[in-house]
């Protein structure tokens, strides 16, 4: 069954996914939000626009349920957002130097649209594509078609995106790409989260939240937020391992958080070699109880602390402030398809693309 094709009366397996008419974007294409639900009274609202995650209700320790995602109101604001709201992120997540690349002999030049950077995948990006949706037994599966030449990528490339929510809390992202010629790939949810629940825009952040991430090194990185060199995280700001909280490492006085405004750094994660989705990432906050338990395949966690998020608009056309919010982003590398190992990160005709990524909400 299409969901896309249905009215919001229409629904499939009632008791785990609906969907409605959400609104309409200026050149009049319909969105569409689909409302993903658990046994528990979970509920997370995913749009077909860039195939996003628009907001997860969980309850805290007493039971009060509220939204721990950042939003806008209206498709039309995703749309013109600039801050990629729970998107999902294609033909490439982060940034690539100088927006070029080498392939097999060939340089590509990309959509420049942060300075001389690509950037998420260009000003058109596939957080502003309406996807295809359809469900499949409670599963949310939506597909993108990538022409040749999309923000100066090579080939055709289609994406499918599956999203799946499990009683115990854990909402499953699975990717999965084709491509009919060599192309780089690197795809990621962009979703901001702030497990406090306070959906005041002006006013809530996320330095009191704790954070551990299960990694030794990550990669410093210029002015142009481009990786130059791997770092260990012994004794700076960036070692998380035992968990530690947020607020006090943005104050650390520290040249590369300085640079960045705060995190925007990717983690090197171990034990990448066949190992399969394990958990790298534990996030919670102490006043509400939530906790954020993520996992993935990914070699590479993109930990960002919302350093650009001021006057960003958020629910009620209320604007955000800086650190509102945070994102965990799994994937490649930054800039990997300009590195050494850059042929870990093209996809060949014949090969198949994929990644999974489990982002769990609980409280203790």
């Amino acid at each position: 069954m299409n969901i896309a094709d249905t009215e919001g009366a229409a629904r499939t397996n009632a008791d785990r996914i609906s969907a409605e008419r959400w609104g309409s974007l200026p050149g009049g294409d319909s969105v569409r939000l689909f409302t993903l639900r658990n046994a528990h009274g979970m509920r997370v609202a995913i749009s077909d626009l860039g195939a996003t995650l628009v907001s997860w209700h969980a309850a805290d320790r007493a039971g009060r349920v509220a939204d721990v995602l950042l939003g806008h109101d209206t498709p039309e604001a995703y749309l013109k957002g600039r801050a990629y709201l729970g998107g999902i992120i294609g033909r490439w997540a982060n940034r690539i130097r100088d927006a070029r690349f080498m392939l097999d002999g060939v340089s590509y030049s990309l959509d420049r649209n942060e300075g001389s950077q690509h950037l998420h995948g260009g000003a058109a990006g596939f957080h502003r594509a309406i996807w295809s949706a359809r469900e499949i037994d409670g599963t949310l599966v939506l597909t993108h078609e990538s022409p040749e030449g999309d923000a100066g990528f090579p080939g055709n490339v289609i994406t499918t995106v599956r999203y799946a929510l499990d009683d115990d809390g854990t909402l499953t992202i699975q990717y999965d790409a084709v491509a009919d010629a060599p192309t780089p790939i690197n795809l990621t949810n962009h979703a901001y989260f702030n497990l406090s629940g306070d959906g005041t825009p002006g006013a809530c952040d996320i330095r009191g939240h704790v954070i551990a991430i299960d990694a030794d090194s990550f990669f410093d990185i210029d002015d142009a937020m481009i990786p130059i060199a791997r770092a260990s995280v012994v004794g700076n700001a960036f070692d998380f391992r035992a968990g530690a909280p947020i607020g006090a490492r943005l104050d650390w006085p520290d040249a590369r958080l300085s640079r960045a405004g705060g995190f925007d750094h990717c983690y090197i994660l171990p034990h990448t070699n066949d190992v399969g989705v394990r958990k790298v990432a534990v996030l919670y906050d102490p006043a509400s109880g939530r906790e954020l338990t993520v996992s993935t395949d990914a070699p590479g966690l993109q930990f960002y602390t919302g350093n650009f998020l001021q006057g960003v608009p958020g629910r009620d056309g209320k604007p955000y402030r800086i650190h509102a919010g945070l994102c965990l982003e799994a994937g490649a590398f930054p800039n990997q398809i300009n590195m050494p190992d850059a042929s870990r990160v093209v996809l060949r005709p014949g090969e198949r693309y994929s990644q999974t990524t489990r982002y769990r909400v609980g409280v203790r």
